[in-house]
């Protein structure tokens, strides 16, 4: 069955997979450009998806709320406009999809610590 640490990890997942390409694109042209882009997918997209979707994993009881879904939204909806805002800022200077994203990751973040300190780390006896 697909739970929250599945969605959490297969974004990640994507995450990393679309940001080694991309490293390697990267590499090739000699174009590095992007590279907070990139450092931004991977590390919001990569590591942090991949940490959420760790903890989720072995705190099942916090894994089946309303406000783990709605932290997967915002933590998802954060790299998905973080990231090709930091690219659009990086080549044409418009910021403003960079500042929506970074306001949706802060509002996952600052989720996550409700989550954490609500329900603990792993079973609850």
């Amino acid at each position: 069955m697909k739970n929250i640490a599945f969605y959490f990890f297969g974004a990640a997942v994507l995450c990393v997979t679309v940001g080694m390409f991309w490293g390697i694109q990267m590499s090739i042209s000699h174009n590095h450009t992007m590279a907070p882009a990139h450092a931004h997918l991977n590390l919001v997209g990569w590591t942090t998806l991949g940490l959420f979707g760790l903890y989720y994993t072995v705190t099942p009881n916090a894994a089946g709320t309303m406000l783990s879904k709605a932290h997967l939204g915002f933590a998802v909806l954060g790299v998905l406009c973080l990231v090709p805002g930091i690219a659009i800022a990086v080549s044409t200077g418009g910021e403003a999809l960079a500042a929506i994203g970074s306001i949706l990751t802060v509002i996952s973040m600052l989720i996550f610590p409700v989550i954490v300190f609500k329900n603990g780390i792993g079973h609850k006896a």
